[in-house]
C-alpha cells in the first residue's frame, strides 16, 4: 500500500483533462496566419507547413525527453524552427511578433474536457488539507490555465508550472521540484499522477517523488515500451485515483 500523500502533483493533458486529437494545421489557425502575413504565403502551404512543423515538434518532444534534463523552447524557437523557416522574411517577422498568442491558439482546444472521477479527487484532497499541484509539458500554459479557470477548477491547485513557462520540461526532475517547493512539500511526500511512463513516471523518479502513479490514456497506449520504468500504482481515471487516495489515506479519512 502507497504512503498517504501530504501533495497531489498532477498531469494537465491525459490525467486532469482530455481532448480528441484535433488535425494538425486547423483551419482557424490557418486562416489568422494568412491574415497576419497579409498574402504573403498560401493558405494551403501554410497548412502544409503547420501540419509538418507539429510532427517536427512532435519528433522533437520525443528526443528531447530522452535527454538528462530537457527545457522547453521558447514560443519563438517553436514558430521559426518548425513552421516558418522558409517564409518570406517579412512573413517570418510577422509571426515572430505574434509568437505567444499564436501559440496559445495552437495548443487551445475547443473540446477539452475535465477527466471522468478529477473534480472528487480535487474536492477530497481539498478538504483533506493535501494541496494540489499542475506539473505540464506545453507549448503554452496560459491555455492550460485558463481551461481550468473555465472548468471552475483553477481554485483547487496551490500551484500550475508548465514547461514554457518554468524551462524545465519533463523528465527533467526540476519541474516536479518545483512544483513540490511551490506548495511547501518536501518530494519525497508528493505523489506524482502523469499519463506516460517516459515524461512522467520517469519524471517523478529522478525527482525522488513519494510515489508515481501512471493515469491510463489514449497517449499511455500509444508509447513505446520503457523497460525497467514501473509507476508504483496504475488507474483508468480519477474515479481510480480517489480510490487509491482513499486506501492510502485509510479508514479515518
Amino acid at each position: 500500500m502507497l504512503r498517504s500523500p501530504h501533495a497531489l502533483l498532477l498531469d494537465f493533458g491525459g490525467v486532469l483533462a482530455d481532448a480528441p486529437p484535433q488535425p494538425p494545421a486547423p483551419p482557424e489557425l490557418v486562416r489568422r496566419l494568412a491574415h497576419l502575413v497579409d498574402g504573403a504565403v498560401s493558405d494551403r502551404r501554410i497548412a502544409a507547413d503547420l501540419a509538418e512543423g507539429a510532427r517536427r515538434y512532435s519528433a522533437w518532444r520525443d528526443d528531447a525527453g530522452r535527454a538528462a534534463d530537457p527545457v522547453e523552447l521558447s514560443h519563438s524557437r517553436v514558430w521559426g524552427e518548425f513552421v516558418t523557416r522558409s517564409w518570406p522574411a517579412p512573413a517570418r517577422e510577422a509571426v515572430d511578433r505574434e509568437a505567444t498568442p499564436l501559440a496559445y491558439a495552437w495548443t487551445w482546444r475547443a473540446d477539452w474536457a475535465v477527466r471522468p472521477g478529477i473534480p472528487d479527487v480535487l474536492r477530497e484532497a481539498t478538504g483533506a488539507g493535501i494541496p494540489l499541484a499542475v506539473v505540464s509539458n506545453t507549448l503554452c500554459g496560459a491555455a492550460h490555465r485558463d481551461f481550468l479557470a473555465v472548468a471552475g477548477l483553477a481554485e483547487s491547485f496551490a500551484a500550475q508550472l508548465y514547461s514554457d513557462e518554468a524551462g524545465p520540461r519533463k523528465p527533467n526532475p526540476r519541474l516536479a521540484l518545483s512544483a513540490a517547493e511551490a506548495v511547501g512539500v518536501p518530494i519525497g511526500r508528493c505523489w506524482f499522477v502523469g499519463d506516460t511512463l517516459g515524461r512522467d513516471v520517469e519524471g517523478a523518479r529522478r525527482a525522488g517523488a513519494g510515489a508515481a502513479v501512471l493515469m491510463r490514456s489514449p497517449r499511455t497506449d500509444r508509447e513505446p515500451p520503457r523497460p525497467g520504468v514501473v509507476p508504483d500504482a496504475r488507474v483508468e481515471d480519477g474515479h481510480g485515483l480517489l480510490a487509491l487516495l482513499r486506501q492510502a489515506r485509510g479508514p479515518a479519512a
